[in-house]
Formats: C-alpha cells, sequence, structure tokens
C-alpha cells in the first residue's frame, strides 16, 4: 500500500529531518512503527494495572513490600553462598 502525505511543518523542523532523512520511507516507517508499539504497550500497561486493581484484597503497604524484597534478597544471597 502507498499513501501521500502532506504535512504541515515548521520550516528549521522540516529542514533538520530532512537533512537526518527522516522524510524518507523506511525513516517514517520506523518512525510510526515504533510509535505504535509504544502505543500498544502504554495500552497494555493500563490494561495490567486495571487488572492488578480488580484483585480482591487490601493492597499491600510500603513496609509490607519492603519486607517481601529483604526475604527475597537473602534467599537469593543464602543460594548463593551454597554454590
Amino acid at each position: 500500500m502507498s499513501i501521500t502525505l502532506e504535512l504541515d511543518l515548521p520550516e528549521k523542523l522540516a529542514a533538520e529531518a530532512k537533512a537526518n532523512g527522516l522524510f524518507e520511507s523506511a525513516s517514517l516507517s520506523g518512525l510510526l512503527e515504533d510509535e505504535l508499539r509504544r502505543r500498544r504497550s502504554g495500552q497494555e500497561l493500563i490494561a495490567t494495572l486495571d487488572e492488578i486493581r480488580r484483585q480482591p484484597g487490601a493492597a499491600p503497604t510500603e513496609d509490607e513490600i519492603q519486607a517481601e524484597i529483604a526475604a527475597v534478597r537473602k534467599s537469593r544471597r543464602d543460594d548463593e553462598g551454597r554454590r
């Protein structure tokens, strides 16, 4: 599929983009793919957060989270010490 785009850009931005090859089809395709990937990732993150928020029970406190992190770190150190 081929389309033609007409853009209304500030002159300085257009000149710099052109000088850096950003108006080439491959460059524009890459930029669009990156942006679409970034937006999908953002949507997935929002969906994951919504799913987490729907889970029953109270959210852990910061102290509980820190205690869990400390326990995991201690377990890893203990495992490494046994090797």
